[in-house]
């Protein structure tokens, strides 16, 4: 049985023994980036040095990052799907030697000293070609060198590319594990999805590059390997467990779940499903809340999504007799497990619990609230059917419009809903509501996820420009309000900056001007933007302001604006402040207790 920490410290152990440095995991809510809400892959915050930017950890590194996807929230529960999950990731920057890390995949797969897969029950894919690249034989090689039998081409799956095919890309090979199940047929592959062959690794190498959609593809001078290994699955995997859910911290949640939950409910699939999400939702909002940007349950963002996930663990608590109260416990399982690799949820611990505390109970008077306009609406049928005209029908059913408000405003599951009207001699339009669902289902699919794009719109030269009065706002800030203010999340689009502070009052209308001039001299004294690669220990010496020193490593950049600002910051910036040109605040607001808000432009 292998355990997650074992595959993360093997994960370790091989890349350091091989030459790789290990760079410090991200924060889950990217610095930069409006394609995404969450950090969706390992690769996201190491865009710019995939494209170019020199590392300072070199040219081979390796990481254990925290991820989060929701595009596929509806699935949770099932055997596989998590919002949440770890992936380990190695990458080489500037050259793609695809036999080495070929070999280094076969190697970490194999030796009895790391996982110690027979090689027999190993299978690969290649990438077939088309009429953008051609064939890669050179990984078909590399996997026959080691012994590899079970080779299989295909274009679909094993071509990597961003959003629209424009931009970097090139061929990938993916390694499955032969579970042992009798073939569905002749052609059983790991192009079939009937559970025989289990994917858990891919190396990605990202060596072309098309400019135009349909375009032959050219051969990228600086080419990269992006690998990633999914934690949870893999260890499933290896150990034969049919759910990522029965190992680990996942299963010693649901074990505590089960011990609290009503009696009644242990059983049957339905009540396994929800210990599953809550499980799995809870542990989302425990990475969300102890992040060290600091987000709060909200209705809009990053924020919207943990209110979302909070609500339906509260759902869920509910269908299986769980009391809330519990919750707090949960949280402390999580915490001890994963705070020894991700320090600020250790150090936010309070925090984490106060905050899902206050949105447990604001959720329950939501739910009052709902209580209430349920009965409005059976009562106003009730005075429709008293002073109907003659011969005029009114059923005794509500429509699915009004339901899905009950649901989308006061946070009413549908089942409650459905219980309710049934007490009372009702019935739902449910077929009217799952329509409404699905549409809120894409709406919600497509804000929180959006089409991820590798962050490739951060290096835009606006997005840089931005992200560089972000650095003077913040000195102005500290200039009029002292060095206790600190920034507690931001996000940069080409059009705007938005920028989360410390601050105990709104700002009057002469405060923001002031800062305004601030940020608008600085511009106009046109300080060239200076980046240097230090020691984290020679930037404090040399007062470079960190407000999220721990994502940091050893090795860090900072960017010095004159004597206006001085920063550790891994974003794209411009290169004088006069490319600045004029700098505006268009709203300044309450962000969350004690955090104001400011959006700005660039004009």
């Amino acid at each position: 049985m292998k355990t997650d920490r074992e595959l993360k410290d093997l994960w370790i152990k091989f890349f350091t023994k091989h030459g790789f440095k290990r760079v410090p995991g991200y924060s889950v809510i990217p610095e930069n980036d409006p394609t995404v809400l969450f950090t969706t892959a390992g690769m996201h915050p190491l865009v710019p040095y995939l494209l170019g930017e020199p590392h300072p950890y070199g040219d081979k590194i390796f990481d254990v990052q925290r991820c989060i996807r929701t595009n596929d929230i509806d699935e949770v529960g099932d055997d596989s799907h998590l919002t949440l999950f770890e992936m380990l990731g190695n990458w080489t920057l500037g050259k793609c030697d695809k036999k080495e890390m070929i070999k280094l995949s076969f190697e970490f797969l194999t030796s009895p000293e790391y996982l110690g897969i027979p090689k027999d029950k190993l299978a690969v894919t290649v990438f077939a070609g088309d009429d953008i690249a051609p064939r890669d034989d050179e990984a078909y090689e590399a996997w026959r060198d080691c012994g590899i039998e079970k080779i299989y081409f295909t274009r679909e799956n094993n071509w990597w590319a961003l959003a629209g095919g424009v931009g970097p890309c090139g061929p990938d090979t993916e390694m499955f594990y032969d579970t042992g199940k009798e073939p569905c047929g002749e052609n059983c592959s790991p192009l079939c999805d009937c559970g025989k062959y289990l994917e858990i690794w891919n190396d990605v190498f990202m060596q072309y590059y098309v400019a135009n959609v349909g375009e032959k593809a050219s051969k990228l001078s600086r080419p990269n390997i992006d690998t990633g290994m999914g934690l949870e699955r893999t260890v499933a995997v290896l150990n034969g467990s049919k759910s990522v859910y029965d190992n680990g911290c996942l299963k010693r949640v649901i074990d505590y779940i089960e011990s609290k939950a009503d009696v009644k409910y242990l059983q049957d699939e339905k009540s396994k499903r929800s210990y599953r999400i809550i499980a799995d939702h809870l542990r989302s909002a425990v990475f969300i809340l102890g992040d060290q940007r600091g987000v709060c349950p909200s209705n809009v963002g990053q924020g919207y999504i943990l209110r979302r996930f909070i609500r339906r663990a509260v759902n869920h608590a509910r269908n299986i007799g769980l009391d809330n109260k519990f919750f707090s416990d949960i949280v402390d399982i999580y915490v001890n497990e994963y705070g020894q690799d991700y320090s600020d949820i250790q150090e936010k611990r309070d925090f984490v619990k106060e905050e899902l505390a206050k949105e447990v109970l604001k959720f329950s008077k939501a739910l009052e609230e709902g209580h209430k306009e349920f009965n409005k609406l059976i009562n106003g049928i009730e005075r429709h059917k008293q002073f109907a005209k003659e011969g005029e029908i009114v059923e005794n059913k509500l429509s699915g419009k009004a339901v899905f408000r009950l649901y989308d405003t006061f946070g009413f599951p549908f089942e409650l809903t459905e219980e309710l009207a049934k007490e009372k001699g009702y019935s739902v339009d449910k077929q009217d509501f799952e329509a409404r669902f699905k549409e809120h289902q894409e709406k919600s699919r497509s804000a929180s996820q959006g089409q991820f794009k590798g962050g490739l719109s951060d290096t835009s030269n606006q997005s840089a420009k931005l992200h560089t009065a972000t650095h003077l706002l913040l000195a102005g800030l500290q200039h009029f309000y002292g060095k206790q203010v600190v920034q507690k999340g931001s996000n940069i689009t080409p059009e705007r900056l938005r920028f989360d502070f410390n601050l105990d009052h709104k700002m009057l209308p002469e405060e923001i001007k002031a800062v305004e001039d601030f940020v608008n001299d600085a511009i106009q004294a046109k300080i060239p933007v200076k980046c240097e690669i230090m020691s984290l220990e020679k930037a404090k010496e040399c007062g470079a302001h960190g407000t999220f020193e721990n994502k940091y490593g050893n090795d860090v950049k900072v960017y010095t604006i004159g004597n206006v600002s001085k920063e550790i910051c891994g974003g794209p910036h411009a290169q004088n402040t006069q490319d600045l040109h004029h700098f505006k605040i268009i709203k300044e607001e309450s962000s969350s207790s004690n955090i104001r808000r400011i959006k700005a432009i660039l004009d």
